[in-house]
């Protein structure tokens, strides 16, 4: 293992900002991955220890494929994480719709040029993604829909869902599409979690990326097959929002199997403690999407559904 500084920016009042990557084996640039861009996202920041940990142990028994390296970079953004704050500390915008990057730009396009010069040469490219809103989720593997998609390279994953994502002018940002661009094989993983560090749903992402870089003949590691992937389309996905705000108390989780007509959740009123709203599955179908925050604002999505 090799612990490389791939980005650096030079700080005036505190320690220098730095993109650590964590290098495993020699050759060709076969497998890149990329954890927390955001300053929230913990289980992704743990994902990715759990794997550095795990490739660390095989590259000192001889299992990494000859001729094969894998990069990790656990942390595109700490500045962020250390002050538990989202998006960038100075000007709140989010690094991962800067891409590919702009070295002469702003803060935060200079960051995503810095790791996107790092990883695009990689064939492969796995980022280990959060939700612009936040909750709980079924966990999959995201590509988007740009003709260059794999759709069966992302079964390999063994993870419960493949969802096609159709991009939005905002997505062409991102480090997935660029990837793609770019001609490198990308997936966005997400596992259950993203502020608060779920071991069970972050172990099973570890294994999936485990057994995802042994089908692709990078590693040589065994261990349950997962899931038969499902194939769904965001398009697919049927919205449950509410009609009005209040405290939200969910009433059902990610990855659960529910009947058309049961009560998802409620909305209570914040002051007077009655409910306000229940709301009600309109099909069945799995929780693919929950809404995991104390207050839900009116006409928000705070429940997808899969058919």
């Amino acid at each position: 293992m090799e612990k490389l500084s791939l980005f650096e920016i030079k700080a005036l009042y505190r320690d220098d900002f730095r993109v650590t990557g964590y290098s495993f084996g020699y050759g060709e640039k076969t497998a890149a991955i990329v954890g927390s861009l955001r300053g929230n996202e913990y289980q992704q920041i743990y994902v990715c220890s759990l794997l550095i940990k795990k490739l660390r142990q095989l590259e000192k028994e001889g299992r990494i494929k000859e001729g094969k390296s894998i990069l990790i970079i656990p942390c595109g953004n700490p500045y962020s994480v250390n002050v538990k704050k989202r998006f960038w500390t100075i000007d709140n915008t989010d690094v991962n719709r800067m891409f590919p990057g702009y070295n002469l730009g702003e803060t935060t396009q200079r960051i995503a040029d810095g790791i996107f010069n790092a990883v695009k040469d990689y064939k492969i490219g796995v980022q280990l993604a959060s939700f612009y809103m936040p909750g709980n989720f079924v966990p999959q593997i995201r590509i988007m829909k740009t003709g260059l998609e794999n759709v069966d390279m992302a079964r390999q994953f063994g993870l419960p869902y493949v969802v096609l994502h159709h991009p939005r002018p905002f997505d062409t940002a991102t480090l997935n599409y660029n990837w793609q661009i770019w001609e490198t094989e990308a997936f966005s993983l997400y596992t259950s979690s993203t502020g608060e560090v779920d071991k069970n749903s972050a172990s099973m992402g570890e294994r999936a990326i485990l057994n995802f870089l042994s089908k692709q003949g990078i590693i040589d590691y065994s261990s349950d097959e997962g899931y038969i992937s499902r194939v769904v389309e965001t398009t697919d996905f049927i919205d449950v929002r509410t009609s009005c705000s209040g405290f939200f108390e969910g009433m059902v989780k990610a990855h659960e199997r529910v009947e058309k007509g049961q009560v998802l959740a409620q909305i209570v009123h914040p002051y007077e403690a009655v409910v306000k709203e229940e709301l009600v599955a309109p099909i069945e179908g799995t929780v693919g999407f929950i809404h995991n925050e104390t207050l839900a604002y009116q006409n928000t999505a705070v429940i997808k559904l899969i058919p």
